[in-house]
């Protein structure tokens, strides 16, 4: 990881606005997570150390723009046969780095603030933007547990973020999430499309260019 990513002095003093309802079981918490930001960068930091980042290869053969790595029992990956969760690093062969637990408190207090009861903590991806990086509208799918909730913590360079309905021609919601928001979706809305426009050129006081998020999942049924 860069230094101009984590390695630049932090933010002014923040005070956390009220929550957003998006849909049913979709709710933006405005700044949760940014009064904690250095530390929980300092994990994120830690964890690529072990696993770095990497561009995926979509099955279709393209490379992905956006960096991910993994932590925690479950990392996402990809191959010519299709998404997958993949217990181990397939660089490595080794495990996951473990799911710092800064992280594990951030995601139940989150889950539990939006109304949910399972909190999503097998799976922590780390993902890297950097100016024109984009993710496209896609659903997250490849989980058993679709009746866990998705969380997801934003850090850096606000971006726009997209979200849609349950088929990807449905009409499309521009969002800005900007450093410290946290987005928790489920219940119905945990299939939306969503997605993120090519990050803007801009600079932040904690992450240069870039923008770090963190999206936590529960990959297998609960029992």
């Amino acid at each position: 990881m860069t230094v101009d990513l984590f390695d630049l002095p932090g933010a002014s003093s923040f005070r956390q606005r009220d929550p957003v309802i998006l849909d049913i079981g979709a709710v933006l918490f405005p700044g949760m997570a940014r009064r904690e930001s250095g530390p929980l960068l300092d994990a994120a930091r830690a964890v690529v150390r072990a696993a770095p980042f990497r561009h995926l290869i979509t099955p279709g053969g393209r490379r992905m723009s956006v960096a991910m790595t993994a932590c925690g029992e479950w990392g996402w990956t990809s191959s010519p046969d299709g998404y997958r969760y993949s217990r181990t690093d397939p660089r490595t062969g080794a495990p996951w780095p473990p799911m710092p637990d800064l992280f594990r408190d951030l995601v139940r207090r989150a889950t539990h603030e939006a109304g949910f009861a399972h909190v999503p903590l097998q799976s922590g991806l780390v993902n890297l933007y950097r100016p024109g990086t984009r993710m496209s509208l896609h659903q997250d799918r490849e989980e058993q547990a679709l009746d866990v909730p998705i969380v997801s913590v934003s850090f850096g360079v606000a971006a726009t973020f997209l979200w849609g309905g349950m088929a990807r021609g449905d009409p499309v919601r521009r969002m800005r999430l900007e450093h410290g928001d946290v987005l928790v979706w489920g219940g119905p809305s945990r299939l939306r499309f969503h997605g993120v426009a090519p990050l803007a050129q801009a600079e932040h006081p904690e992450t240069g260019a870039c923008r770090v998020n963190l999206t936590f999942r529960r990959v297998t049924k609960l029992k």
